[in-house]
């Protein structure tokens, strides 16, 4: 894992700053502590900056940025090839010369000239965020992973493409100007982060999830979706035609556990110390489980608990897991004083709110991982999302075949809508039923019925909380409509345009899919890579600690992703399918306790003197006075939540990550962390 940044000139300008571009790069050293580059193009049409935190081979010649052998073909990259030395005797016996021992960087760079960006692309087993120039045909190519788990942001201004794995280091270009885009704060305040390649600043785009890039050097772009989390790429169907229901389950089994045990070996590869994050729920403890199968030393774990609501702690089955796999237990603990001393450095490291507030507890026990040595750890994310682990996925699967289908099936047009108005119109008097209300406006108009499952405030509510009129249409299209990476309908101010795009295009290529399978894309093209992968790669890295996501792993994706519905809740059991595969690998106690989820006690904590400090800075923020947000619909929900008659925390919060991170970024740019 690292951060890496650089300018690319194109049309007329021809010339960048390499002191700009070093600026940009020591924004974050705290993604590379080990070691910091620069590069130069010696046509003066490139510059790249790299700060490393060093995994795989740690000599100095695997330092970047790195060329080729020639110098025609340079490269930054931040994070992990997992199957490097399968692919490097390959390009060996191809022609190519290695200088380095087992740097997985040199192999993207050979690579690379063997292949051509699709050809290296489809080889890859990891998680990264790619940048090369080429200097024979003058171009910039750029690529992030499958599932979203590293980060790409770029700009364009002044005949200038600038890249980083950070907002912060293009901040720090003098041509990147610091503003909110409202279009995309609307959504925002949908999803709990934005959709890319949107992000909060405006004129600065995120590159989305399995998606790569090519700028030439007179300004034109080219891109493509090079990976689609979508079913049809992971079981052949000759291979289950004809099965019965216990073959067939003995398949989806035992291969869900073989997949489970390369992934997660592909994860183990490093010349530095890996460790786990653990709740002792079914994800975590699978980790340790196969880790320690692998490894012939103890594997250190980390957990986080609360000191003032010791009913949300998971501690006593993270110990219990801990003492089964015989692995070294490290817990630390926190309370409303260590999160309100570290909610400035929370914005400063999120770059864009994300309005997750787990990225507090985050913090603490990434801070624990990296006081007691360890480099990386392994993490759980995606094993919900693909398994159906959440009882709100179960709350919407019931929704949509007992309610949504035989509203929208028996009602005739006329009633539905007139229905659903009413429903709406009531959200004012009763906003706790704002939910209620938005599904059945949404099955009236015949829109999804599931969008997210970070929502946060619903249509319903979104017409209290807006101003009408007060956020008009950009004047220009922004760049990624111009290149056609974004449709034009992200800046209609409706949130539900970005979940049309996403579900119109998954049901050209995949008609006829069920509701489960259709959410989860849903997941995997939004709240997974932008806000869940997000909060995972900006907290961690801002104590230098590498995540890794084995769950994600792309062949594990594909093969899930063609497993139906029924399977994935078969009895009505969440995560039916996982908690059956890991029977024997992990004990029953930890597989069939009550999930309990990674939380924090914001509701509690915005009902005494945090939520009057936090109501008192929204209003104040320079953000109201812009005119977008209704200032006595946010005290109503404050009134409400401190009251008892509603828990508004999540919104509270949602609106406190915005006007914190417009007062820091914007309306008082700070050019280091506080």
């Amino acid at each position: 894992m690292c951060g890496i940044t650089g300018i690319f000139g194109y049309g007329r300008q021809n010339h960048v700053s390499a002191e700009v571009v070093g600026r940009m790069r020591d924004t974050m050293v705290h993604r590379g502590p080990d070691g910091a580059g620069l590069w130069i193009a010696d046509n003066g049409r490139a510059a790249f900056g790299h700060r490393r935190l060093s995994f795989l081979d740690l000599a100095e010649v695997a330092n970047q940025p790195m060329p080729n052998e020639d110098g025609q073909v340079w490269i930054v990259f931040n994070g992990e090839v997992y199957n490097h030395a399968d692919l490097r005797p390959v390009l060996e016996a191809a022609g190519h010369r290695f200088r380095t021992d087992h740097s997985d960087t040199e192999v993207l760079v050979h690579g690379f000239e063997e292949w051509g960006m699709e050809g290296l692309l489809s080889r890859l087993y990891g998680d990264f965020a790619i940048v090369i120039y080429s200097a024979r045909e003058d171009k910039l190519y750029l690529a992030r992973d499958r599932a979203g788990v590293k980060p790409l942001y770029f700009s364009a201004v002044d005949g200038q493409f600038i890249f980083a794995s950070e907002i912060k280091a293009l901040l720090e270009h003098p041509s990147v100007e610091r503003d909110i885009d409202p279009q995309a704060m609307i959504h925002y305040l949908s999803f709990m982060t934005t959709p890319a390649p949107m992000t909060m600043f405006k004129g600065i785009s995120k590159l989305p999830a399995g998606t790569w890039m090519k700028i030439s050097g007179d300004g034109s772009v080219e891109h493509s979706r090079y990976y689609y989390s979508e079913p049809g790429n992971g079981i052949d169907p000759s291979v289950t035609k004809g099965l019965s229901d216990a073959a067939l389950e003995d398949f989806y089994l035992s291969e869900t556990r073989r997949r489970l045990r390369e992934a997660v070996s592909k994860r183990m590869v490093s010349d530095v110390p890996i460790g786990v994050f653990l709740s002792g729920g079914v994800d975590s403890s699978t980790n340790l489980a196969l880790m320690t199968e692998l490894s012939d030393k103890p594997i250190e774990t980390f957990s986080v608990g609360f000191k003032d609501f010791t009913h949300l702690n998971e501690l006593h089955f993270a110990r219990k897991a801990a003492d089964h796999f015989g692995a070294n237990y490290h817990e630390v603990l926190i309370d409303e004083s260590d999160m309100i001393s570290y909610l400035d450095t929370l914005i400063y490291s999120q770059d864009e709110p994300l309005a997750d507030w787990v990225c507090i507890p985050l913090y603490f026990v990434s801070k624990l991982a990296h006081d007691a040595g360890v480099k990386g750890v392994q993490v759980g994310e995606g094993a919900d999302e693909q398994f159906c682990g959440y009882a709100s996925y179960m709350g919407y699967l019931n929704l949509y075949h007992r309610y949504y289908q035989p509203f929208q099936k028996y009602l005739p047009g006329p009633v539905q809508r007139t229905i659903g108005k009413m429903a709406v119109g009531a959200v004012g008097r009763h906003p706790n039923r704002a939910a209620y209300a938005d599904a059945i406006d949404r099955a009236a108009r015949n829109r999804e019925h599931f969008w997210s499952g970070a929502m946060v405030f619903w249509d319903a509510q979104k017409r209290h909380l807006i101003r009408p009129d007060a956020i008009q249409a950009a004047a220009s299209a922004s760049y990624p409509t111009k290149i056609g990476m974004m449709p034009e309908s992200y800046h209609e101010g409706d949130s539900y345009r970005v979940i049309q795009d996403f579900m119109s295009e998954f049901d050209g290529r995949n008609p006829g899919q069920d509701a489960l399978t259709r959410m989860i894309y849903s997941e995997m093209r939004l709240r997974l890579p932008e806000l869940l992968l997000m909060r995972v790669d900006k907290i961690s890295m801002s104590t230098s600690l590498e995540a890794r996501v084995p769950f994600l792993d792309h062949d594990m994706i594909d093969f899930t992703f063609d497993i139906p519905e029924s399977w994935k809740t078969k009895g009505g059991m969440s995560k039916y399918l996982l908690k059956k595969a890991v029977e024997g690998l992990i004990p029953n106690e930890l597989i069939y306790r009550k999930k309990m989820g990674f939380a924090a006690p914001m509701a509690d904590w915005l009902r005494g003197e945090f939520g009057r400090s936090a109501i008192s800075r929204i209003m104040a923020s320079p953000l109201m006075s812009r005119g977008f947000l209704n200032p006595t619909f946010v005290q109503f929900l404050y009134d409400r939540h401190v009251s008892g008659k509603a828990d508004a925390s999540t919104e509270i919060w949602t609106l406190y990550n915005l006007t914190a991170w417009y007062d820091y970024w914007i309306a008082g740019p700070r050019r280091q962390a506080a």
